[in-house]
């Protein structure tokens, strides 16, 4: 049961970034986004990763892998739109 609310915590809080993510890609919209906020975001997940794969948990592994995707993908986008 543990390990089922572990799979719907990281799909949930992967998929969360989805959206600003197509958005972003759509409309190379980035105005409204805080260089700073996804920066340390960036950081921090990637903080995650790494422990995750210390601890060899799938679910930490998976959801930050595809979340700092996400959070790379708009950071790009800021950085080269303003």
């Amino acid at each position: 049961m543990v390990e089922i609310i572990g799979w719907i915590a990281a799909g949930l809080t992967t998929i969360s970034f989805l959206p600003q993510a197509i958005k972003v890609l759509r409309s190379n919209e980035t105005s409204s986004i805080s260089l700073w906020m996804y920066s340390i975001f960036s950081v921090g997940i990637l903080c995650w990763l790494i422990y995750g794969v210390y601890l060899k948990s799938s679910q930490m592994i998976i959801s930050n892998l595809i979340t700092f995707l996400f959070a790379v993908i708009i950071l790009r986008a800021k950085v080269k739109n303003g």
